[in-house]
């Protein structure tokens, strides 16, 4: 069975109806009218155009379809191998899998049918480019195999500005499937940076497939991507919520809406305040060292156990047992949320990269872009942040409000 990504619409077919009848009389009798659907021929147009040349190996089968619908697309390279590929969802044109080679000859055969079977085949050959000399490089944070919690984004990072007229390109090759599926839109933070959330938290269990295809796509300046990336990772089934306060100073845990754990913090001074705003956990370290050698009114090298991150510019969860009598009463941290040793070790084995955390109450606001802050804003200005237009569906779909009431 061929790999669809959407519906099928199949329309009108080409049918001839011929009636008549003799007798001891010639007669005729006048055949019944044809609907116009069934006279419509199919029609079918195809690219690249015979014969192109140079062409990215990012390069599609282009389909334009009239009175019917694509029944197969078949494309080769000049050995004869097959490449497998599958039909955007909006039918628009059949994606390989894979990047092409470079400087490969390739040719395309498609089939179209109409709703009463006639065929119409279409046929056409091109050669990929040769192998760029400049690649920039890129990444995802969605890892294969890993489990993740509700509100992991798909973040991807492209080492050097993408130019807004190539945006949109740049988004068509970014694929997400969640099983079950669930509307999601991507947002573009920056010109180097792009996620990806569904309307409202990842149901617990899902299944997402993931593949950020930008191996030797156009990027500007005569740059290309440098590789593709895919990745099947699963959702948590428990949902782990984890909501800070700067007044009481504590930390209260959620596990699928319930109330688990409450323990006190201590949040950032007031010359480096932590930041109030809707974030999850980026990456986590039973270990590690923070090292603010260099920063202007930082300066010290201090070892860290069971640290979360939750920003790019190093707020973290973790365990500080130096501050351990001024959690629940004085904020004395760099920015982080202090917790004492045991409840920091319990609490990072209950959690996973992608729980949400929520801070209130600092006074300051969490910057966007400062780590993976899509959940901090509304859902009509994150889908605001594509560069292509997001169907009428996803933009209306029941979504998570991060200011109820704003």
């Amino acid at each position: 069975m061929k790999r669809v990504l959407a519906m099928t619409v199949a329309v009108g077919a080409t049918v001839t109806l011929l009636a008549g009848c003799t007798g001891t009389k010639s007669t005729t009798m006048d055949a019944a009218p044809t609907p116009a659907g069934d006279r419509d021929p199919v029609t079918l147009a195809v690219t690249p155009a015979a014969a192109a040349t140079n062409l990215p190996v990012t390069t599609e089968i282009g389909v334009r379809v009239g009175g019917g619908s694509v029944d197969t697309v078949r494309l080769v390279d000049a050995k004869g191998h097959r490449v497998s590929g599958a039909m955007r969802a909006d039918r628009s044109s059949w994606v390989p899998a894979e990047p092409l080679a470079y400087h490969r000859k390739y040719t395309a055969t498609v089939t179209a049918v109409g709703a009463r079977r006639q065929q119409v085949t279409r046929t056409t050959t091109f050669t990929t480019m040769s192998d760029p000399a400049k690649r920039v490089g890129t990444g995802m944070y969605v890892q294969d195999g890993e489990t993740y919690g509700v509100g992991m984004p798909v973040a991807v990072e492209i080492l050097r500005d993408v130019p807004a007229k190539l945006r949109a390109s740049v988004q068509r090759r970014l694929f997400v499937e969640s099983s079950p599926p669930q509307p999601g839109a991507w947002h573009w933070f920056s010109p180097q940076r792009v996620e990806y959330r569904p309307a409202t938290w990842w149901r617990p269990g899902t299944k997402l497939t993931v593949r950020i295809a930008l191996g030797g796509l156009p990027l500007g300046g005569g740059w290309y991507g440098d590789q593709d990336r895919t990745a099947t990772a699963t959702i948590t089934r428990t949902r782990v919520e984890m909501r800070v306060t700067n007044w009481p100073k504590r930390m209260q845990v959620y596990e699928n809406g319930k109330l688990t754990r409450t323990f006190p913090v201590s949040l950032g001074k007031p010359d480096a305040p932590s930041s109030s705003g809707h974030m999850v956990v980026m990456a986590k370290a039973a270990h590690t060292v923070f090292n603010t050698l260099g920063i202007p009114g930082e300066n010290y090298v201090a070892p860290v156990d069971d640290a979360q991150r939750l920003t790019w510019g190093g707020e973290f969860i973790h365990s500080a047992p130096w501050s351990v009598g001024d959690q629940g009463h004085r904020n004395v941290s760099h920015g982080c949320v202090n917790v004492g040793p045991g409840n920091a070790d319990w609490l990072f084995g209950q959690t996973h990269v992608g729980d949400p955390v929520t801070v209130t109450g600092t006074g300051t606001r969490l910057v966007p872009g400062n780590g993976w802050t899509g959940w901090d804003m509304n859902w009509s200005a994150y889908v605001r942040g594509s560069a292509l237009p997001v169907p009428r569906d996803v933009a209306d779909a029941p979504a998570y409000n991060p200011y109820p009431g704003s």
